[in-house]
């Protein structure tokens, strides 16, 4: 009631004060009836609605955002030939046979569908590693009105997660909605996708709009054991060569055989002939520790160039 009363022109806001200072009671069974008693409606679309009160009233209107009324006795058409306001509504109003203002707000939900839905890996790419938590985020573009979407996370068929958003924007807006898992081995393989519904109650589209983002199937990695202190009794021999010799120069030679320089780190000398800086008649010497399961991690202590 005091909503409605807000709502209306200064005039008839002055009126229902009088009625109040006067001792007259606000009956609810008096006021204005719409039909339907709330609108669901696509932006873009048209739409009306029925206004009806009990009396003849000398003081019978509708206060509206948007298109036009007629009225006929105790009757108001209310008609819109296409909703592109996104925040609208529609006020009925009339004096009782006891002298007092009543007045009803319609509803009016103005809805849009999502432009599209996408699904990925938050600050992530590629496989992922079993036993590591992993976010997924689902990215609603361009949906109205926000508050009434409800997103579901899914891995293959089975539902991770559901969540909804607290904007309460009539307008479209692009939402992430996030949601934590944990990765199994089992997982291997399997599709991620997200599905985004728009409920807008029983008076809204049947059934709900219902927009879903691709599908991408994830790897999981089994997580690497930790490593061990190599043994000194056997010598390991990575095959991490094709990531340190360069083209270029008439050959290498390794001068020491791959060697345990720490739990972490084995350590190889590796002369190089010919190669720029050191042409003949020097050779280009790298003192070169790295990690034997882990090729790509190395590291170049020193270089010289040493004569032949």
């Amino acid at each position: 009631f005091l909503k409605c009363i807000h709502s209306l022109s200064g005039f008839f806001f002055i009126v229902l004060l009088k009625r109040i200072t006067g001792n007259n009671v606000f009956h609810p069974s008096d006021k204005p009836v719409f039909t339907p008693p709330r609108l669901v409606v696509k932006y873009g679309d048209p739409t009306s609605a029925t206004c009806s009160v009990l009396h003849i009233s000398d003081v019978f209107g509708l206060d509206n955002s948007v298109g036009d009324f007629t009225i006929n006795r105790t009757t108001i058409l209310w008609t819109v030939e296409k909703i592109t306001e996104w925040d609208t509504s529609a006020i009925c109003y009339y004096i009782n046979a006891a002298k007092d203002l009543c007045c009803t707000s319609l509803p009016v939900t103005v809805h849009k569908p999502p432009d599209s839905v996408s699904i990925s890996f938050r600050n992530h790419s590629g496989p992922l590693l079993e036993g590591h938590q992993y976010t997924l985020q689902c990215e609603v573009h361009n949906v109205a009105p926000v508050e009434n979407l409800t997103v579901t996370f899914y891995r293959g068929q089975t539902a991770l997660g559901q969540l909804q958003s607290n904007n309460t924007e009539k307008k479209p807006v692009t939402e992430i909605f996030t949601l934590s898992i944990n990765t199994r081995k089992e997982d291997d393989g399997v599709q991620y996708w997200c599905e985004a519904k728009l409920k807008l109650g029983p008076e809204g589209p049947q059934p709900p709009i219902v927009v879903t983002s691709e599908k991408f199937s994830a790897t999981v990695n089994s997580t690497p054991a930790p490593e061990t202190t190599p043994s000194t009794s056997s010598t390991p021999t990575p095959n991490c060569s094709h990531l340190w010799f360069p083209d270029g120069g008439t050959g290498y030679q390794m001068l020491s055989e791959v060697s345990p320089h720490n739990s972490t780190y084995y350590a190889l000398v590796v002369h190089f002939f010919n190669l720029s800086p050191c042409t003949l008649p020097y050779r280009l010497a790298l003192n070169i520790y790295f990690k034997v399961s882990y090729c790509t991690e190395a590291l170049v202590l020193f270089i010289t160039c040493k004569s032949l």
